[in-house]
């Protein structure tokens, strides 16, 4: 696979202007990434600008914390696929994995996926909130659903995807899941680390300093 279909050219600060979603647009036109990934407001006005590409539209939904009703996550999926979103990006409620309420998480995600059908989920845990242990947890959670993603981070908390997770989830979830590393992945080193551990995406802002055009 071409280095820049690992990654998912990421905008999602709340001043993110639609100038600088444009740009986030072409660039990854012109880069080729797989995605872009935006919140949920940006979705039509990217489905436009990347007409006639294969670039695909990311967003997310219960972002960045994770702590809304499942009702609201199911409505703002269902939503964004009414609106042209080709991935979702989810963040689980991290409350109710830290209580074990592990039949929470498991139906949130369950329900979410069955919302979006065949398009992509992707389950952020928050990685920088969690042990070791709640990390294989959430894992557990994941591949109790037909979820296709473990993702690490929202890039909005205390941290971001570090080598030793990326590990412990490759570790866990084996093949029965794919995995995205994001939040801090800045380098060319780090990149090619992450992809080495047992990523298959990248979500990053840095995408067009990571690879050169073509790869």
């Amino acid at each position: 696979m071409k280095l820049s279909k690992y990654i998912d050219h990421t905008l999602l600060k709340a001043d993110a202007s639609l100038e600088a979603i444009k740009k986030l647009c072409d660039e990854a036109r012109e880069y080729d990434f797989k995605s872009v990934c935006v919140n949920t407001c940006n979705i039509e006005f990217c489905k436009k600008q990347l007409e006639g590409s294969d670039v695909l539209v990311c967003c997310v939904i219960g972002f960045p914390l994770g702590a809304m009703s499942t009702e609201a996550k199911v409505f703002e999926a269902k939503d964004a696929l009414s609106k042209g979103a080709d991935e979702v990006d989810m963040v689980i409620n991290i409350g109710r994995l830290k209580d074990r309420d592990y039949d929470y998480v498991t139906n949130e995600i369950a329900q979410i996926k069955e919302a979006v059908g065949d398009k992509t989920l992707k389950v952020i845990i928050e990685t920088c909130l969690l042990t070791d242990e709640e990390k294989v947890a959430a894992c557990k959670c994941i591949l109790n659903t037909k979820a296709d993603f473990v993702k690490t981070s929202t890039g909005f908390s205390t941290g971001g995807a570090t080598f030793e997770d990326v590990a412990l989830l490759k570790e866990t979830v084996k093949d029965k899941c794919l995995i995205k590393a994001a939040g801090g992945v800045r380098s060319r080193e780090d990149f090619e680390k992450m992809i080495e551990l047992g990523a298959n995406r990248i979500g990053t802002s840095s995408g067009t300093k990571l690879i050169a055009k073509g790869e």
